[in-house]
């Protein structure tokens, strides 16, 4: 069973649907199989329809079902690729891209690509804690009036926290004042952290108060005066991760509109905290296998 895998290992394991059906089983069901209804462990096996028969409810039931995957009329082994493009691609990969790979439709690779985007959404993160940087930036697209761009129109605010060494999150948020910050800090950084470091935003002392962080554990690094490391003191660990992200953006998803931000920060974070997991791809199915159905119509409501 494959745990660690590249591409060509991929194609090898999983290019028929039944091997992509016994993998989901054992993933699923790793001691045995149990009714997704009632929990019965008494179950027989319908072979010619893949599927389940629970000898205590009578459900009939396959490894999909009730999963993010019972909807979808696509092969299990295209699935199968397309949660390893997007967990291998640095920078991601974007609908078009998908669909060319897989010779499927624009709307059934760019549902396909959000669905498994939601299952990388982490739920209820541990608070960040030991040295801690902080920052904030703007991403969006340029708008010209009269032939002058006019600045930060048309942009979203996305605010970052990275435990150095460890997790990395990102937020879309509505500004970057003291108080939109305090909530940030407040819902990921422990109030036992050894150091938070930002630059030099004049919200961020405010902020830091507001969240129960004292004092002393904030240091800045002056970044109007251009100063960008001070011994210890730098936030060039969130900075790259957002350089990282607006790659992405410019040059993978090229536009991204503010209402579907969120889910490819989600993606984002989740690459860059798995980037050392030799069984990324595993464990995001994993997740796809967990995760709540998430509608067409859910997702592109108003």
């Amino acid at each position: 069973m494959a745990n660690s895998v590249n591409l060509v290992s991929l194609i090898e394991q999983f290019g028929s649907e039944d091997r992509c059906r016994a993998y989901l089983e054992a993933l699923r069901w790793p001691d045995e199989i149990s009714c997704p209804r009632c929990q019965s462990d008494k179950i027989s096996q319908i072979v010619k329809r893949n599927q389940f028969d629970c000898d205590a409810c009578r459900y009939q039931f396959s490894v999909t079902a009730g999963t993010i995957f019972n909807d979808s009329h696509l092969p299990l082994w295209k699935w199968f690729l397309a949660v390893y493009l997007l967990c291998e691609s640095k920078k991601g990969m974007s609908a078009n891209q998908v669909k060319r790979t897989l010779g499927i439709s624009y709307k059934t690779a760019w549902y396909l690509c959000h669905r498994i985007r939601a299952a990388m959404k982490e739920v209820n993160p541990e608070p960040l804690s030991s040295i801690v940087e902080m920052d904030e930036t703007l991403v969006g697209g340029r708008v010209y009036r009269k032939g002058v761009q006019a600045g930060r129109d048309n942009k979203t605010a996305v605010i970052g926290i990275k435990q150095r060494g460890g997790e990395l999150r990102f937020f879309k948020a509505e500004d970057v004042k003291s108080g939109t910050l305090a909530k940030y800090i407040k819902e990921n950084i422990s109030t036992d952290v050894e150091v938070v470091m930002t630059d030099d935003w004049q919200g961020y002392p405010k902020a830091m108060l507001e969240a129960g962080i004292n004092g002393r554990k904030h240091k800045t690094i002056k970044h109007s005066e251009h100063v960008y490391v001070d011994g210890d003191v730098t936030t060039n660990g969130i900075k790259s991760a957002f350089s990282l992200l607006k790659r992405g953006i410019i040059g993978s998803w090229h536009k991204v509109s503010a209402k579907h931000l969120p889910a490819y920060l989600d993606e984002m974070t989740f690459r860059f905290n798995n980037r050392s997991n030799p069984y990324l791809f595993r464990d995001t199915l994993l997740k796809l296998l967990e995760a709540p159905v998430l509608e067409y119509k859910k997702l592109t409501a108003a």
